[in-house]
């Protein structure tokens, strides 16, 4: 969490166009919730199983799982974590500011 706080803080000038690209490789679920409010984040499995949980604005909560090859995108304002399957990698393409994170 500390990175991607200072990474929001160096990129702060980019605004609401910037983008975060980023690889991450998973061998537990998440211990953590995050939600990224001004615009879509797409999550793509290179490998392994992540179930997606998110909880939308509207109060309504669904259950995505994406395998190798498959992705998710989450919209604007949706808090999501995720449950790793053994080991699972992924890309992301984020709109990073002004993300917040809270406990799972």
């Amino acid at each position: 969490m500390d990175w991607y706080q200072a990474y929001a803080e160096r990129n702060a000038s980019d605004g609401a166009e910037g983008r975060l690209v980023s690889f991450s490789e998973f061998a537990e679920s998440w211990d953590s919730w995050e939600m990224h409010p001004v615009g879509d984040e797409v999550v793509l499995c290179l490998s392994g199983t992540m179930t997606l949980h998110r909880e939308f604005p509207d109060g309504t909560a669904d259950t995505v799982t994406i395998g190798s090859g498959d992705y998710a995108i989450n919209p604007p304002g949706v808090w999501h974590t995720a449950d790793i399957s053994g080991k699972a990698s992924a890309l992301f393409i984020t709109a990073g500011m002004g993300t917040q994170h809270r406990p799972r």
